[in-house]
């Protein structure tokens, strides 16, 4: 497994990006980078987040 770098990102900056990952409003190299910082293993059609945030 290859070492893994921390990241710091601002919470109201992942909650915009998570927004526009789920309307489908993101660059593809946006898009890439969401979902290694969210260690996601595939695209994802549905929200990212609980119905309630």
């Amino acid at each position: 497994m290859a070492p893994r770098s921390l990241s710091w990102v601002n919470t109201p900056v992942l909650q915009r990006a998570i927004e526009r990952y789920e309307q489908g409003l993101m660059p593809r190299s946006m898009q890439l980078w969401l979902q290694q910082l969210l260690e996601l293993e595939q695209p994802v059609k549905g929200p990212l987040r609980p119905p309630h945030c």
